[in-house]
């Protein structure tokens, strides 16, 4: 053993590989998609023996091969963050019923925020739908120490088990003791053992293992309310005697409330005061709640404050345990406007609302305002495409193409996302992964005398677009779908997909080909270029949009953060007059402008100059500078 400074991620693959992971897959998502990073690194390094890993094609796919790995008698582990958990909804919801027999533990990653999502779900919301257990951790330390529990709870149940890291817990770091290598459990019971009664979900079986998932849920309910066992992830702390304030906290909002509680004492302490009495539960068994320990906590009280992220789930459950008990508390929260509605509970935050709560609970008639956002007022910096990224000369080339024909231009999830910032304005809609090649096919049923544009990305053209592409064909609509193949998964860290032919487990396998495949799914007209090459890309665009029905237009360019980039361009000062095209038309960060400079054809009007440190030397900028201001450097 050795100890070691890992990511929040990073320990939840240890603890994986420790607790005997057999089969790892999942789909790539920020914050998530470390952990089966971590796991394929080690396991090419000769340090995790007997374990399989894969990126797969989505995260429905995936849960399904582990349902199959976990029916053969091996602990799987699933990785996807809160949005992903959508697409693997309809074999979670069938594989509680069927139940597992090699544990199957899945972690969730949470965005609060959102920084890198489109929503702000809570999967303690959906694990409740499911009926399966999550157990909420509040840093790594404790997404460590519950993954190995975790597989312990599915085996002993029968169940999958969520385990929801936020992205603070995912992305900070702790200390820990890494074993030297890891080997796979063997599968129990020898592997496989046919049983229809148990693995074909006929409704008979359904009916029946609904009322054994019941059953299962409440013999969790009491375990999770004892001291020992998972139930050590539900502490209770007292701070003084008799205290009528309790203080409920879950995951992440509970280490931010215990560093806020800290400071606060602190303050009171330095002026001489006292703070009143006050009892702390952490709440890490979030589903099936612990009801009696629960109860236990908040014996005397008279006031509770519950702090969660993301949704009012512990909230909702201690008002339902209230009411069942004719508890005489009162019970503070997302409800009552007492925290923050969405997004994190940061420190800052907690510090202010903790301060006032605890200050009514001893001197009544005194308010504190806890309605105050606390921070630096800074500067905006919308993200933006890299200098040199093959996507902003697709999205310039589609429009050239366009004109002024009416359109609407549907996005997708990707880095490709970007292309509706200004100068680009390319995006009209964007909706989740596969939508826009199947929401520009409703606009085109609708709206026939607007060209209906799909764009979508390589790696989500196999995560999700095949469906849409076919329905397409199949029923005839007028669409034209602009597939950016970069070569990678940019957006979450450059990771494989089956365009790529990378696979985790170091064998290359044949890349599958895009082309391919559209004209598999009934497109007759597919036009490719280079979205760099802008006349052969608008060329490419005109003809493709001009077909009647569906018809694609690939661009294959590699992200730029997968190649070497070229000299950069410079602009030639004597020559540019300061129209500022360059920087109008395709908004490149490598492009900026001096207001102040003087040429012989720019007069006072300044000029535009390349930034050599950004540039990569892609050369779009160069073809939309009608002045031919701008080349390469020599």
């Amino acid at each position: 053993m050795t100890k070691q400074l890992l990511m929040g991620n990073e320990a939840m693959a240890i603890a994986a590989l420790e607790a005997g992971v057999r089969v790892a897959a999942g789909y790539p998502g920020t914050p998530s998609s470390e952990i089966i990073e971590t796991i394929a690194r080690r396991r090419a390094e000769g340090l995790a023996h007997g374990v399989h890993v894969e990126w797969s094609s989505n995260e429905k796919v995936a849960l399904e091969v582990l349902a199959g790995a976990s029916a053969a008698g091996a602990r799987c582990l699933f990785t996807c963050k809160q949005m992903g958990l959508n697409v693997a909804a309809d074999p979670l919801m069938c594989l509680n019923y069927v139940g597992v027999k090699g544990g199957v533990v899945l972690v969730v990653a949470d965005d609060p925020g959102p920084i890198s999502s489109q929503t702000e779900q809570d999967t303690r919301r959906f694990a409740a739908f499911a009926k399966v257990p999550v157990l909420d951790p509040a840093n790594p330390e404790q997404a460590y120490a519950m993954v190995k529990d975790a597989f312990d709870l599915s085996e002993r149940y029968g169940t999958p088990v969520i385990v929801r890291p936020t992205t603070r817990v995912d992305h900070a770091s702790a200390f820990f003791e890494v074993p030297a290598q890891t080997f796979a459990r063997e599968p129990i019971d020898g592997g496989f053992v046919r049983d229809a009664k148990r693995w074909v979900i006929f409704p008979k079986r359904s009916y029946e293992a609904h009322g054994q998932i019941n059953q299962r849920l409440s013999l969790m309910t009491d375990e999770f309310s004892k001291s020992e066992g998972l139930g050590r992830f539900n502490p209770v702390e007292a701070h003084g005697r008799n205290p009528r304030l309790g203080i409920l906290a879950g995951g992440t909002s509970a280490a931010n409330a215990r560093e806020a509680l800290r400071a606060i004492e602190e303050r009171v302490r330095d002026a001489g005061a006292k703070l009143p009495a006050y009892r702390f539960m952490q709440v890490g068994t979030a589903y099936p709640f612990p009801a009696a320990a629960v109860s236990r906590f908040t014996e005397g009280l008279e006031r509770v404050l519950v702090l969660e992220e993301l949704d009012y789930v512990l909230e909702d459950e201690l008002l339902r345990l209230c009411g069942r008990q004719h508890g005489g508390y009162d019970v503070l929260g997302k409800l009552s406007g007492s925290t923050r509605d969405r997004g994190e509970n940061d420190v800052d935050d907690l510090s202010q609302r903790l301060a006032g709560f605890l200050e009514a609970g001893f001197s009544e008639g005194r308010t504190t305002d806890c309605a105050i956002e606390l921070g630096i007022d800074l500067p905006l910096r919308p993200p933006v495409l890299c200098p040199g990224c093959p996507h902003r000369g697709a999205f310039y080339a589609v429009k050239r193409a366009l004109k002024n024909v009416p359109a609407v231009q549907c996005g997708d999830i990707g880095c490709y996302t970007l292309g509706n910032a200004q100068p680009l304005d390319a995006l009209d809609t964007c909706l989740c992964m596969g939508a826009g090649v199947t929401m520009a096919q409703g606009f085109a049923a609708v709206e026939p005398d607007r060209k209906a544009v799909a764009y979508i990305g390589d790696s989500t053209f196999f995560a999700s677009g095949l469906p849409g592409l076919a329905n397409a064909a199949y029923n005839g609509h007028d669409i034209t779908v602009v597939v950016l193949d970069n070569a990678t998964t940019a957006m979450t860290g450059s990771q494989p997909h089956p365009g790529t032919g990378v696979t985790l487990m170091g064998k290359k396998r044949p890349a599958l080909s895009i082309e391919d495949e559209l004209r598999a799914n009934g497109f007759a007209c597919i036009e490719c270029a280079d979205p760099l090459d802008l006349e052969a890309a608008t060329q490419a665009a005109t003809k493709a949009l001009a077909y009647p029905g569906p018809s694609a237009v690939l661009y294959v360019a590699p992200c730029v953060q997968l190649v070497k980039p070229d000299r950069p361009v410079i602009i030639d000062a004597r020559s540019c007059t300061g129209c500022k095209k360059c920087i109008t038309q395709i908004g490149c960060p490598a492009i900026g402008f001096d207001a102040v400079a003087e040429g012989p054809r720019s007069a006072k009007r300044g000029q535009a100059f390349i930034d050599s440190d950004l540039c990569n030397g892609c050369g779009l900028c160069a073809s939309v500078c009608p002045y031919g201001c701008i080349a390469a450097e020599i």
